[in-house]
């Protein structure tokens, strides 16, 4: 049967392939299960046909059944009234009746077997679209967790070990400047220690200077 083939070569279909070859992964995920929704749809309506041309034949060969018990009724009737002509006619539609319900037997069966097969049959297609519907999710999920962990790798290997050189660059002109910032420093503070030191000099000259004089003072009095 076709349904069940198109179906059968969606399931066997190389998945990943389809996938490399999609632009939108999650939405080539969406067509196939709504493929096999229609595959199982199909197939749902050609087992609703088959049984009921399972019922039409069971319908007919206990419609005939049934005529043919009632003309054996009148048959019985018309002798009972001496009326062995119409028993006779009776008795004869009663074997056509019989002939052509047994005629329907052999349809009838094939056609339990045809209900049962695609019964069977549909069933496992239902089973197989709940089971894509699942894996759907699932394969969604990963899809979506693929695409970031892609970008992030392409950011990395975007950047890689020249996209830092500019940070390095910047940070060796800074490491510059503050080492000339500590140089100035160490010249001011240099510059500042001497004038300390003669200024301190020159404090202790002029101490001493004082103490001379009041030492050569202190002589001449005595």
């Amino acid at each position: 049967m076709g349904i069940f083939n198109r179906f059968t070569d969606i399931l066997k279909a190389n998945v990943n392939d389809l996938l490399d070859k999609a632009e939108d992964p999650e939405k080539m995920l969406k067509q196939m299960v709504i493929e096999m929704e229609e595959a199982v749809n199909e197939a749902t309506m050609a087992l609703g046909d088959a049984i009921a041309n399972e019922k039409s034949l069971a319908h007919q060969m206990e419609k005939k059944t049934k005529e043919a018990e009632e003309y054996q009724q009148k048959a019985v009737e018309a002798v009972k009234m001496g009326r062995d002509d119409l028993a006779k006619q009776a008795l004869e539609r009663k074997v056509m009746l019989l002939e052509a319900a047994k005629d329907l037997e052999g349809p009838l069966m094939e056609a339990q077997k045809s209900t049962a097969d695609l019964k069977r049959q549909v069933d496992q297609l239902k089973d197989k679209l709940e089971e894509a519907r699942m894996r759907q999710s699932t394969l969604v999920a990963r899809a979506q967790a693929a695409k970031a962990k892609k970008r992030i790798a392409k950011s990395v290997s975007g950047i890689g070990s020249d996209g830092f050189a500019g940070f390095e660059k910047f940070e060796q002109k800074i490491e510059k400047e503050e080492a000339e910032a500590e140089a100035f420093q160490q010249i001011a503070g240099e510059v500042t220690s001497t004038l300390d030191q003669e200024l301190d000099k020159l404090s202790t000259k002029s101490q001493a200077d004082d103490e001379l004089a009041k030492l050569k003072e202190s002589l001449k009095g005595s």
